[in-house]
């Protein structure tokens, strides 16, 4: 028998306090027997007799009772003590064993079952382990690339990168959007995590440093959940860095977000022939929340040294110019994730000015591609007296030098073998839970938006059908559309334009149990997606003008059995990374035609080694990579004061590309 494992001090308390009540209530019985036969006595013998013989009684009782209570008191610690091990050691024992396995790296099996007093103590211990499981899966793979002499990026890479580039110095990252959400949901507040790659990208190096991240609260219950200072802590189950929420109006949100930023500059950024509006009120909108943002930004700086800012996207162009007039010792980066156009097309906005100021108040500006940095430049050239420094590709402007790069973003590639997930769902399943009957099918995934080319991409499979009409009744096409902007008349009117053309095709070509075109509009998840993108035969993306799109990227790294074919407008950043790709120019319709064909045809062996070949890529630049080089980048360079002599600048270093 395994001896039961608690202590004696345990024992000894336990066996005291029996002891105690024991003989207390020995002594009470006591007291009223020897009363009763006291008055007895007296009664029937003389004082003196009776004295003794009450004497002579309290003895023999207190003999017997502290026999007794001896006898109980080792009965009730013994079977206290055989209940204990009873109910305990089993519980112990396994939970013993399943900690050494894990600890020997045997995986453990599932968490033992616990109530009542312990399961307060398994739920940490499953905590704990689970933080050792990712640190050992971490450290495994880490190993495994090392030996392979490779350089994957992954979370934990870049947690560590952070840590050694910043040290103790605190980071601040301000978005537009929020990385958790609180909403009511049937009279119940419940966490939602926006779908983002920047999410993605951010936390881990938020998690890191315990940094702050600045956002919009939008979340109809996020007031109720944040303390006197507008914070609160997440993730919900691990807090590990602080979100700070902002607060707009309604009015606030028409004119920054819904005007400014999404009928002006969205529309002059991207070169799809949609013309920008310009309002005085969505610009002074645009100057108020800007300055609201920088007030809560410098609110958290307070009391920190040398902090690192990094600004996200076109919301905040005037934010690294606000922060820097107050806190000239912060470092601070801008990364512009929509296309930067050319000169000429910027000019036409009449803040175009105030705009360029703002964004130069940033140590580091990042877009995607250098094409994007080469236009920014041409732009602050034509627009400022200003020095451009061609050959580090830098702006000196008042004594401030700013650095502009390139950083194309990406998605999380995570690495599987065989065996790792279910096989993809086959075709013809998922086209028959859409009503249709088939054997293969084409993806597209967009927000509906203008940029996206979508009616270009339906006039394309139109003029497929036409000229290849074996593939009625094989082939389908499904567009999952999210809607998007519908505050906005001309995203309305867009979706009602997608709607009919998909509508119209379809009665051209369709049959009882076949349609050419599947259209989906409804928000959707990653894991609502992933299935059709390891499904379909192809996946086409006929962006108009785009920074990057990672619908191409998440494709490719969804196909982890190096099957299906993507098609790629030359216009989406992408492109210039993903030259496997069919690419396509998506206003010519006899070209993006040509292209479905060509990728339905394409022989295995062909698609496979084109498929093997993008995934590398996105493998080897992922969103962790990309962070870390927009961090690194940023770290590396020396704030110049503005006094420093033009002739000998302070270097900005590249960013690291690692």
């Amino acid at each position: 028998m395994v001896p039961l494992p608690v202590s004696s001090r345990f024992v000894i308390s336990l066996t005291l306090a029996v002891a105690v009540v024991l003989v207390a209530t020995a002594a009470v019985e006591i007291h009223f027997q020897v009363r009763d036969q006291e008055a007895a006595f007296a009664a029937a013998l003389p004082a003196d007799q009776a004295a003794a013989r009450a004497a002579e009684l309290q003895r023999d009782l207190w003999s017997r009772a502290l026999v007794r209570a001896g006898v109980r008191l080792v009965a009730i610690v013994g079977l206290t003590l055989l209940i204990l091990r009873w109910t305990l050691s089993g519980s112990i024992a396994r939970s013993a064993a399943w900690l050494r396995d894990l600890r020997l790296g045997k995986g453990g099996g599932g968490v033992p079952a616990a109530s009542g007093l312990f399961k307060p103590l398994v739920s940490e211990v499953t905590h704990l382990v689970k933080s050792l499981e990712t640190a050992r899966a971490a450290a495994a793979e880490e190993a495994k690339l090392r030996e392979a002499a490779e350089s994957l990026w992954t979370a934990e890479r870049l947690r560590a990168y952070v840590r050694s580039k910043l040290a103790d110095r605190p980071l601040f990252v301000v978005s537009n959007r929020e990385p958790y959400m609180h909403v009511r949901q049937n009279g119940v507040v419940s966490v939602v995590v926006p779908a983002s790659g920047l999410v993605t990208a951010l936390e881990p190096v938020l998690r890191a440093c315990d940094g702050t991240w600045v956002a919009h609260g939008s979340g109809d219950a996020d007031r109720d959940t944040v303390d006197a200072g507008h914070r609160v802590r997440v993730p919900p189950d691990h807090p590990a860095y602080t979100l700070r929420r902002v607060w707009l109006t309604r009015e606030d949100e028409q004119g920054y977000y819904y005007g400014f930023s999404n009928e002006g500059l969205w529309p002059l950024c991207h070169i799809a022939h949609t013309r920008p509006i310009f309002r005085a009120s969505d610009w002074a909108s645009y100057e108020r929340v800007n300055r609201k943002f920088a007030t809560a930004v410098l609110e958290e700086m307070r009391g920190t040294e040398a902090p690192i800012v990094l600004v996200q996207d076109y919301h905040f162009a005037l934010l690294p110019r606000l922060i820097k007039c107050e806190r000239p010792d912060a470092q601070v980066a801008m990364f512009w994730h929509i296309p930067w156009p050319n000169p000429e097309a910027f000019g036409i906005c009449p803040w175009q000015a105030d705009v360029l100021d703002g964004l130069l108040g940033a140590d580091l500006v990042g877009f995607h591609t250098q094409a994007h940095c080469n236009n920014f430049l041409d732009t602050v050239d034509r627009t400022f007296e200003s020095q451009i420094e061609w050959e580090r590709f830098a702006v000196r402007r008042q004594g401030h030098l700013t650095a502009v790069k390139p950083f194309p973003i990406s998605v999380a590639f995570h690495e599987s073998t065989p065996g790792d997930r279910p096989a993809a769902p086959p075709a013809a399943n998922l086209l028959r839970a859409l009503g249709v009957k088939g054997h293969r099918f084409g993806i597209g995934v967009d927000r509906a938006d203008y940029t996206k080319g979508l009616l270009e991409r339906f006039a394309g499979v139109e003029r497929f059908f036409e000229r290849w009409p074996d593939f009625v009744g094989e082939f389908t096409f499904v567009q999952i559309a999210a809607p998007s902007r519908t505050d906005i008349k001309r995203y309305q009117d867009l979706l009602t334009d997608i709607e009919a053309a998909a509508a119209r095709i379809n009665r051209r070509f369709q049959t009882a149990v076949w349609k050419p075109i599947v259209l989906v509009v409804r928000h959707h998840g990653h894991d609502e997606i992933d299935p059709y993108y390891r499904a379909a035969s192809l996946c086409l993306v006929t962006s108009l003008h785009d920074g990057m799109n990672l619908v191409a990227k998440e494709f490719v790294a969804a196909r982890d059995d190096e099957t299906g074919v993507l098609v790629l407008s030359q216009f989406a950043g992408a492109s210039g990374e993903l030259d496997d790709a069919l690419i396509v120019n998506p206003y010519d319709t006899e070209q993006l035609a040509a292209a479905l064909h060509t990728a339905l045809i394409m022989s295995d062996e062909e698609a496979r080694a084109r498929m093997r070949r993008m995934r590398e890529t996105v493998r080897e630049h992922n969103v962790f990579r990309w962070a870390g080089r927009l961090i690194g980048g940023l770290a590396a360079i020396r704030i110049e004061s503005a006094d420093r002599p033009s002739g000998r600048p302070g270097r900005p270093s590249a960013a690291v590309d690692a």
